[in-house]
This record gives structure tokens, C-alpha cells and sequence, in this order.
């Protein structure tokens, strides 16, 4: 693919400016969108209603090809996760969860991770670079064309902090988006963060009504600190505060991710103390039982009767509370570990 672009991650008007500028019709952007978001073909060649010469200039500018799958496992559960082989070798990784009503699928916005949280396998290797937006629309594609499954939620929870790299997932968003495109709709789409407190003020002036989704694993800062280095440079009360401060400017809700660890986060004082955070704006709370990582000695998942008192300490402060299992743990569907296990 050496000195050719990525057409997967031109938006529509892009491609009209492009077709005005060589002398096509611009009519023919509208064609080769179509093409590549909505019959996600492998190759300019398949478009049949586009003449030679167009065809021909395409192939010699752009690429557009199928990623590299070099490992896909099924769970028990249904779900599905692949490890793709990017053109310059480096690897991420993308998971379908299949459900009864829908399918989604968890992207990754960067290669690594820049923040290392505890947890998560991610970041074990170092950041190496953000995805462009025709990689993570790559994904999707891959995706369908292996299962041949409709897709109907998006979610940006794989590798990699998505507001580290804001304009690429916006772009890739919008294309998602597209009506001509994959017409996935804004609020199907969850852009998932450790709590960049910049980029949720961007998401907060931006006019698509994506979902918005927050990684808090703890109530308190001593703790989350432990967790997520993140809260040393963006801390627990500002990211409150922020996020109190998008739900009054967008009118929706913040969903809050909480990592239920035994004896770390999971007790009561921390349920009251979550409550008192959280509880005055519009905010539920998905409780994850932790699935543990390799080489992760010191972190066990909370048990069952724990978090169900955990849960209703939340209710009985009107705090819309869910309990969700991890999906895939026989398949390492955690971020970053089949990457990690591949890699070593």
C-alpha cells in the first residue's frame, strides 16, 4: 500500500471535491460511497457502475482491501474477537458481542494505550500510534465481511483512549453515521474514555448525539489514582464536575463504568461514596465484574453478593444501576489481551 491512501476514510464531500477536481462527475461520489460503506467491496474493480477510467485513477491513488485477520476466537457466549495485522505490522484488536436484539462491535481508537491503567492489557506494551479514521472503519467492515451479520451498535471501548485521538474518531464516526453510508445511528454509536477531561468538553460542543461513556472504577481519588493514572492529570472532582456540565449541555446521560475488584473498590462506604458523587444529574452506573488479565497477580473479581449489595446502595439513591458480566473470558476478550498473548 506503499504511497497509496485509505479511501475507507474520506467522508462523502471529501470524495465530491475530489471527483470536481480530476473532471468526473460529481454524482460519482455518491456511487463510490455507496460502494465501499454499503456494499463493503474489496476492491475498486467490483464497482460496476463506475466507468474504467475512474476506475482505473482510483486504483492507482487509493487502496481498498479487506484487514488482516491473524486470529479470530469465538466464546462460548457468543462472542467473537479478532486481532487484526495492520500494513506497517502493528496489531489491534476488535471484538463482536452478539446479542438476542443486537450486535456490537468494540473498536480500538490507537495501537497501545497511552495511560496504563491497572486493569487492562491495553497499555502493557506502550502507545505506539493512533488509528486512522479508514482503520477503524476497517474494522467494522472486516468485521461483516467475515460474519456476514448486521451490525447495530458501535462502541469505541477497545485498545487505545479515543479523546487522545478526538478528530479521527469524530471523522470515522460521521462516515459510520452516513445515511448513504452504514447509517448507523449517532445514539447506537458510545464513545467510551478514562476521563480526558478535554475531549468531553469537545464531545459537549459537538452536535452529534453519541453516547457518552466513563470509565470512574472508584469514588475516591486515592483509589482511582491506584487504578488509573489518569486521575493524577484529570482528577475525580473535575471530571464530575465536567461531566455534570455535558449532561446540562447536551441533555443526556453519562454513563459511568465501574470495575467491581475485591476488596479494592467493592464496599459499601464506597457505594455511599459513589452515590454522593454521582447522584444529583443525570448518570447510571454499569457495575462490570473484573475479567482478569495475565500476569495480573494482585486484582480478583468481586463476588457475586457483593455487588449485589453494591447495586442496592445505588438504587436506594434512585441511581439507575446495572450488573454486567465481562463477555469472552474464555477468549481473552478483555482490551489488549489477546494482543498481549499474541505478541508474547
Amino acid at each position: 500500500m506503499e504511497n497509496k491512501m485509505d479511501i475507507r476514510g474520506l467522508m462523502s464531500n471529501e470524495l465530491k471535491d475530489i471527483m470536481l477536481k480530476e473532471d468526473f462527475p460529481p454524482f460519482r461520489a455518491k456511487q463510490l460511497f455507496h460502494w465501499i460503506h454499503r456494499q463493503n467491496v474489496d476492491s475498486f474493480q467490483e464497482m460496476t457502475n463506475l466507468p474504467k477510467s475512474l476506475i482505473n485513477w482510483l486504483d492507482s491513488i487509493y487502496f481498498l482491501k479487506q484487514m488482516k485477520c491473524i486470529k479470530n476466537q469465538k466464546s462460548q457466549d457468543g462472542s467473537e474477537k479478532f486481532l487484526f495485522q495492520l500494513d506497517d505490522n502493528h496489531l489491534i484488536e476488535s471484538v463482536l458481542i452478539r446479542s438476542l436484539k443486537r450486535n456490537t462491535i468494540c473498536l480500538s481508537s490507537q495501537v497501545g494505550c497511552l495511560w496504563h491503567c491497572l486493569f487492562c492489557a491495553s497499555g502493557k506494551d506502550g502507545f505506539k500510534r493512533n488509528l486512522q479514521p479508514g482503520e477503524i472503519i476497517g474494522q467494522i467492515q472486516s468485521i461483516q465481511k467475515i460474519c456476514q451479520e448486521v451490525i447495530h451498535n458501535i462502541v469505541f471501548m477497545g485498545m487505545g483512549e479515543p479523546f487522545e485521538n478526538y478528530n479521527h474518531v469524530m471523522k470515522s464516526i460521521q462516515i459510520i453515521n452516513a445515511k448513504q453510508g452504514m447509517n448507523i445511528g449517532a445514539r447506537k454509536i458510545t464513545i467510551s474514555t478514562c476521563g480526558i477531561i478535554p475531549g468531553i468538553k469537545k464531545l459537549a460542543e459537538n452536535p452529534l448525539q453519541v453516547e457518552l461513556s466513563v470509565s470512574l472504577h472508584a469514588a475516591d481519588g486515592k483509589i482511582r489514582s491506584m487504578l488509573m493514572p489518569v486521575n493524577k492529570k484529570y482528577p475525580l472532582e473535575k471530571l464530575i464536575d465536567v461531566c455534570k456540565q455535558y449532561v446540562k449541555k447536551k441533555n443526556r446521560q453519562v454513563t459511568f463504568e465501574y470495575l467491581m475488584l475485591r476488596g479494592i473498590n467493592d464496599s459499601v462506604e464506597q457505594a455511599n461514596k459513589l452515590g454522593q458523587l454521582i447522584s444529583d444529574f443525570n448518570a447510571k452506573v454499569n457495575l462490570i465484574i473484573y475479567n482478569p488479565i495475565q500476569n495480573q497477580i494482585n486484582l480478583f473479581p468481586s463476588k457475586e453478593q457483593t455487588a449485589s449489595l453494591f447495586q442496592n446502595v445505588l438504587e436506594n439513591k434512585n441511581i439507575p444501576v446495572t450488573i454486567r458480566y465481562s463477555r469472552g473470558e474464555d477468549i481473552q476478550a478483555a482490551c489488549g489481551q489477546l494482543r498481549s498473548d499474541y505478541m508474547n
